[in-house]
């Protein structure tokens, strides 16, 4: 007996393997999950196309150890200066009493801590370690949605947590992406966390992009939604400008610090 996969869980159980052990063989993949070795090779060529991976012969290699193979607290400190400087736009768009939708990731944290200056904030969150640190301040109501646990990344997920997200409304998404691209939109490398973003999306009245430059011009492996279902992109003045432009283009008001 074997599980199932399905293209999306399959891709994102190559990467694991990846992270672990640093290669992969498309012999090995083909076995493991009962497929082909040509569908081996296009899944490969797929995530290879998103800089996930290096093909090489007979299979793949790790390349991308910034973005998918760092924990939470490396990711933490990459581009710390930038997203700081997010952050502290994010945190001037909104106003006390508001209520808040957040999204796992490191800007939005930093995002957290930026909104102290805030009062009676109601922040609603699927981020172990937002929640955590909110519940610290007087001024945020804190929800944590319940359900399935991510313990490398600290973010839950699942029907519970969607169950529970579609009971609330949000005056502002602060959401964190992986990439940003003018014609395949917001997207992240976690899968578990997908449908929880577009929910935050359809059930809060306006949606900040919170992406730090290097997500510019990027596709991640899992798609979130279009450009044109949020109204602004926070990001760095580091940022591709041909590729900022592009996602003007598509709908997309950007701010650049």
């Amino acid at each position: 007996m074997y599980l199932e996969y399905n293209a999306e869980q399959r891709k994102g159980k190559i990467l694991e393997l990846l992270h672990e052990s640093g290669k992969v063989r498309v012999s090995d993949l083909s076995r493991m999950f009962h497929i082909s070795e040509v569908t081996i090779r296009i899944d490969l060529a797929d995530l290879e196309s998103h800089g996930l991976l290096s093909r090489v012969h007979g299979g793949a290699v790790s390349s991308y150890k910034n973005y998918y193979n760092m924990n939470f607290n490396q990711r933490f400190s990459t581009n710390e200066a930038e997203k700081k400087a997010i952050a502290e736009y994010v945190a001037n768009t909104v106003r006390d009493n508001d209520t808040v939708m957040m999204n796992a990731g490191t800007t939005t944290l930093f995002s957290l801590r930026a909104l102290n200056v805030r009062r009676n904030i109601s922040i609603v969150t699927n981020s172990i370690a937002i929640a955590l640190e909110a519940s610290g301040n007087a001024n945020f109501n804190v929800v944590l949605l319940g359900g399935l646990v991510n313990t490398k990344y600290q973010f839950t997920y699942g029907d519970d947590a969607l169950h529970q997200l579609s009971r609330y409304h949000a005056d502002k998404l602060i959401l964190s992406v992986d990439g940003i691209h003018a014609e395949t939109g917001f997207s992240t490398y976690y899968n578990q966390e997908a449908e929880i973003s577009r929910q935050m999306l359809r059930l809060s009245e306006s949606a900040l992009i919170a992406a730090d430059y290097t997500k510019i011009g990027r596709t991640a492996l899992t798609a979130i939604a279009p450009i044109d279902v949020a109204e602004t992109l926070v990001t760095n003045k580091k940022a591709n400008q041909d590729e900022l432009d592009r996602i003007q283009a598509a709908g997309l008001h950007i701010i650049t610090v």
